[in-house]
């Protein structure tokens, strides 16, 4: 899996953590192992524009999503939608960009009790989610999505505090804080 994680907005973030949330939570929802992601971090002036312009809404906001290719998320029942049994997709894909704002994610952190980088990832996790076709419009979507969420986000700790390499580690002390705690804004899904 491809995952290129570009940083322009002059703030320090764990890029590594970054990718390897987002690879775990592709692998989890099995999407093709040669499948590309692209995530862009930049700053409030930046993901201003962004707002304003493919939302229609005014100021910065947390997480941005652009997909790229049409992609149908495996069923939560088991199975998948539109493919045959566990194996990923068919084809590999150009799944779209995620657009992160780690200043906007720092006063979300502080809100929620948690740190910065743990509320970087799980906006990761929430832009991926977006690229798989997840929203949260209704209460329904929003109580499904912010499982998968959750849940992505308590089982990735879990196996980044097992693994040597400490991948993870610092936002495991807040684990379920991260999890629960925050949810992202209303201008993420773009596309």
């Amino acid at each position: 899996m491809s995952i290129d994680i570009v940083n322009e907005s002059g703030v320090a973030v764990d890029e590594v953590a970054l990718a390897a949330v987002a690879r775990y939570a592709l692998d989890r929802m099995r999407i093709h192992p040669l499948a590309e992601l692209s995530v862009l971090i930049v700053d409030e002036t930046a993901m201003t524009e962004l707002h304003e312009r493919w939302m229609g809404e005014p100021g910065p906001t947390d997480v941005l999503s652009f997909p790229m290719d049409e992609l149908r998320p495996p069923s939560p029942v088991g199975g998948t939608s539109g493919r045959g049994g566990d194996d990923p997709g068919p084809d590999p894909a150009l799944l779209g960009d995620i657009v992160l704002c780690p200043q906007v994610a720092a006063e979300q952190a502080k809100k929620a009790g948690h740190s910065a980088q743990a509320e970087m990832e799980l906006l990761t996790v929430h832009g991926v989610l977006h690229l798989l076709g997840y929203d949260h419009a209704d209460p329904e979507e929003e109580a499904e999505m912010f499982g998968l969420q959750g849940q992505l986000l308590t089982d990735w700790r879990a196996t980044a505090v097992g693994q040597d390499a400490g991948v993870g580690q610092p936002a495991a002390k807040n684990a379920g804080d991260a999890a629960a705690g925050s949810q992202p804004g209303d201008g993420e899904g773009a596309g």
